[in-house]
């Protein structure tokens, strides 16, 4: 079938979109049929003198009063797409449950005929980029999905061209986004949002970031002496909270207290923490203060007040000079702050795309994390919708950003950790150093546990594997597939209390290496057979595909990985004479439909 022949039945399902599955209609026709039994407006179709095949959109209400009893066909599926369309196991051909199928037996309502049909994706593309094929979803959410770095900055920065705008939802300057532009060079942001590279797009920072003004600023600063103009393009919530050097400042007196009784948490010291603390004690200063100085010169006086009074002698904050600042800078930063709840839901009603950047990881979440050693918002989805306003069931696509192997900063427990020379040549390769600390990452393998929790929390849709790069010096990879606690019992989620999480022995599957550089490589078809071996097991173990695939840290660096579902029909015993007619249906999305090669084979 040629491309023409899909592109026509692209027009003909009026309204669907590439991202959704669609319900279309095949007719088997054997080759003897006669003339009065071909369908009008046939497409092109594919076979030899065993049969044909021909796809066409039909609708159920037009078919004949009268049919022949159908020929029965089984359909038996060996790969899938998105789990939540077409799971592991679940056909996807079947017979309508209309008149045409009404002389099926009950049992399946399945049809079975002598021939195998084979359905391969293929790609059509020496090298596409996510920003040159349309992403359908009107509002897509990224999230990372272990504990942080993972490279979600990278995503949003390449889905960005085709956003109308993108967001922040939560987080502040502890959150790190590295991201390149066309030419390479190297931009590190912490609270403007990755898609400011982005000319179309505005980037909003939601009300669940608590803001460091000054820090806002100087990244602003950045970024228009590196010629990144973003006047009218940066909104930043009204309702978004302030972090003051006070709060650094009780963050940094509050790991010192925690030295020496090995509960340290190892904190950013940006004062996130300490912020988040003060809105949740509805002492809290907001940007929209700023509008009113004697409001906010009170409130910030009310929060020096009370650091004082809890640390004493040890604290060591300038309450003047840091009021004198913010009277400076509120000039500059007023103009930028607006009721971003309106504004993003009055976009999302005009049909604007929407883009949300999370910050941090779900392994990081305050409630899902391996608490208390977690970041002090929620990276999850549930901070996603306090933190914009934007309901979750305007939410089109769920997105996670997943490393090939794991990293974390800070203490807290970590199952699949390696030690030695092995973390040392991945942290070197992979350049495994905080963004905003500068402090080296600790590493480990893929924790499916992990992931899998994560994924079902946030009802993820998508993935993206970043990095895969990095591993291809590797003899063997391994794979954290289970976790076994000290009485032998297996663990299919992370637990909730530290000590069992921390006792856990990891069940491993070892995978071959493929020892050869793939930074290059632009095609899912060019990868070396064990790094497809790697990522198809991990679609395997968790049941969602990796849509996007980073093989280095350059825009250009990302291969796009399409579904590969591939249908076969059994050969088994015909229910009527080779001239009958049989009509299933197939529910295939239509972007896999034009990348189809269709093959009959005379079984």
């Amino acid at each position: 079938m040629n491309g023409a022949f899909f592109g026509d039945l692209r027009r003909k399902v009026v309204g669907t979109t590439s991202n959704r599955y669609t319900r279309l209609n095949i007719k088997v026709m054997k080759a003897d049929a006669g003339a009065d039994r071909e369908p009008r407006d046939r497409a092109p179709a594919c076979g030899g003198p065993w049969g044909a095949l021909s796809y066409v959109p039909l609708d159920p209400d037009s078919a004949p009063s009268v049919l022949p009893k159908p020929p029965i066909m089984q359909l038996t599926q060996r790969a899938y797409g998105n789990q939540s369309t077409r799971p592991v196991g679940r056909p996807i051909i079947h017979a309508p449950s209309t008149a045409w199928n009404r002389n099926l037996p009950v049992s399946g309502r399945t049809a079975r005929l002598p021939c195998a049909v084979h359905v391969r994706t293929e790609e059509t593309h020496v090298a596409e980029k996510v920003s040159e094929e349309q992403f359908d979803a009107q509002v897509c959410v990224v999230l990372g999905t272990q504990w942080g770095d993972e490279g979600k900055g990278k995503l949003v920065d390449v889905l960005a061209k085709q956003y109308d705008i993108v967001a922040r939802a939560q987080g502040g300057a502890n959150a790190g986004h590295t991201i390149y532009d066309d030419d390479g060079n190297k931009y590190a942001l912490h609270l403007v949002p990755s898609g400011i590279l982005n000319p179309n797009s505005i980037c909003l920072v939601g009300n669940g970031v608590v803001l460091h003004v000054p820090s806002i600023i100087q990244e602003m600063e950045g970024l228009k002496k590196r010629g990144v103009k973003f006047e009218g393009r940066l909104l930043i919530s009204d309702r978004a909270h302030l972090l003051f050097d006070l709060h650094k400042e009780i963050d940094g007196l509050q790991e010192a207290e925690l030295a020496g009784s090995g509960k340290q948490i190892g904190t950013t010291k940006r004062g996130i923490g300490p912020a988040y603390a003060s809105k949740a004690t509805r002492n809290g200063v907001r940007a929209c203060d700023l509008f009113d100085m004697p409001t906010f010169t009170q409130n910030l006086s009310k929060l020096t007040s009370d650091g004082a009074q809890r640390y004493g002698a040890s604290w060591n904050y300038d309450a003047a000079k840091d009021l004198a600042t913010h009277e400076v800078l509120a000039e500059v930063i007023k103009p930028f702050i607006v009721d971003t709840v309106e504004y993003v839901n009055d976009s999302y009603d005009a049909g604007k795309r929407i883009l949300i950047e999370g910050a941090n990881a779900t392994m990081l979440d305050l409630d899902f994390g391996t608490y208390p050693y977690v970041t002090s918002s929620n990276p999850s989805i549930g901070g996603i919708a306090s933190g914009l306003g934007l309901s979750p069931n305007k939410y089109s696509a769920l997105a996670g950003v997943v490393k090939a192997y794991t990293t974390r900063v800070g203490a807290g427990p970590y199952p699949t950790e390696v030690l030695g020379s092995t973390a040392e040549e991945l942290r070197e390769i992979g350049r495994e150093y905080g963004t905003t600390t500068g402090r080296p990452r600790r590493i480990g393998w893929m924790d499916i546990v992990a992931l899998r929790y994560v994924c079902r929390i946030n009802g993820l849709t998508h993935l993206n594997l970043t990095k895969l790069d990095v591993l291809s010096s590797l003899e063997e990879i391994k794979i954290g597939v289970r976790y076994r606690t000290t009485d032998g019992r297996l663990l299919n989620m992370v637990p909730a209390d530290l000590p069992t999480l921390e006792s856990v022995t990891v069940e491993y599957e070892t995978m071959p290496g493929w020892k050869s550089d793939i930074s290059h490589i632009r095609t899912w078809d060019a990868l070396p057979q064990a790094a497809k071996d790697y990522v198809n097991r991990l679609e395997e173990l968790i049941g969602i595909h990796y849509k996007w695939i980073g093989v280095g840290p350059g825009r250009d660096a990302l291969i796009v990985k399409y579904p590969e579902p591939e249908f076969s029909f059994e050969n088994l015993t015909e229910a009527e004479p080779a001239s009958a007619l049989s009509v299933i249906t197939l529910s295939v999305s239509l972007r896999d439909l034009q990348r189809c090669r269709i093959l009959i084979i005379k079984v």
